[in-house]
């Protein structure tokens, strides 16, 4: 899949998701910039395209580099308990933290995903027993464990249906003022671009790191701190969108192989694709209802998941 395809599919995906809503919008429309029409481009339309970009390239470049750091395809942020980490650190900023802003809800959210995927990687090491599948199950498992934790004190705290309801991944509600700290992943994503190359270079291993003269620990610290911030920007605005940064990644390789300089590209326009296309689905199939992303991201998700499962044992 060459990356001008990307581009292509890009660009007609996000005319298209510009104009499909309940309100009916035309380009004609537009011409009057006083009109209710624009209006609603400008405040609901536009923000929703540039968060659905924003969260689908965002999480599918965190997936990349925990796959390169961990050397499995199978460990994301979804996989890895980040995003159950961030739901802990939400909640205990709504806890202790009533009256807390965005960005002190993000900064005590982002120290809960940080310390959550450390923790993940401190279990990778320990693990003698290194097969591509068991990895992500002990991931999901340890995930678990924080989202059972997170449950038991939203239920103790009265919460519980708050928790729910603004942590189920949903467009529908993005405006403008509303998806502005997704912004925070521009920066990140070309950090990553140009820490591609020490990236792969310790996902060859802590020896191999060292002989070529790359500070290991530092590049996967640096690393988890990116994934961290990108997850808890995207959970923040958008809430938990499962599998992006799983599937995405993994089916970049398989057309483009696994140097991140060179893969990151097109991991970051495939995810937002992928994102625009589930969303324009959740949008159409009940219409004017709306199916939300963390619904629609999770069956087709799941089903990419699941081939590649099966691909990986067909060509083992």
């Amino acid at each position: 899949m060459k990356q001008r395809y990307l581009l292509t599919a890009l660009i007609l995906l996000s005319f298209l998701s510009l104009f499909i809503g309940v309100s009916s919008i035309t380009p004609m429309d537009l011409l009057d910039i006083h009109s209710e029409e624009t209006q609603i481009f400008l405040i609901s339309r536009l923000p929703r395209l540039a968060a659905i970009i924003l969260a689908g390239a965002g999480m599918s470049i965190a997936g990349l580099i925990m796959q390169s750091l961990s050397r499995n395809k199978f460990v994301s942020p979804t996989t890895a308990g980040t995003l159950d980490a961030t739901r802990l650190g939400i909640l205990v900023s709504m806890i202790l933290f009533v009256n807390a802003s965005m960005i002190e809800k993000m900064i005590v959210a982002f120290v809960f995903a940080l310390a959550g995927t450390f923790l993940f990687m401190q279990i990778l090491d320990r693990i003698k027993f290194k097969d591509a599948v068991f990895i992500p199950l002990v991931g999901l498992m340890f995930g678990n464990i924080l989202s059972s934790i997170t449950t038991f004190f939203a239920y103790k705290s009265n919460v519980i249906q708050n928790m729910a309801a603004w942590l189920q991944g949903d467009f529908s509600l993005i405006m403008k003022g509303r998806y502005e700290l997704l912004y925070i992943s521009i920066p990140i994503m070309i950090i990553a671009y140009f820490y591609a190359n020490r990236f792969t270079v310790a996902g060859m291993g802590e020896d191999f790191s060292k002989n070529l003269g790359v500070g290991y620990r530092s590049v996967v610290n640096s690393g988890l701190v990116l994934v961290a911030l990108i997850t808890v920007s995207v959970v923040l605005t958008v809430g938990m969108i499962p599998f992006v940064g799983l599937i995405i990644p993994n089916i970049v390789s398989i057309y483009k192989g696994d140097h991140l300089q060179r893969t990151l590209p097109h991991t970051a326009m495939l995810g937002a694709v992928f994102l625009l296309v589930c969303d324009i689905l959740g949008r159409i199939i009940i219409f004017p209802y709306e199916i939300t992303i963390s619904l629609m991201v999770g069956v087709i998700g799941s089903a990419i998941f699941l081939f590649l499962l099966f691909r990986r044992k067909a060509y083992a």
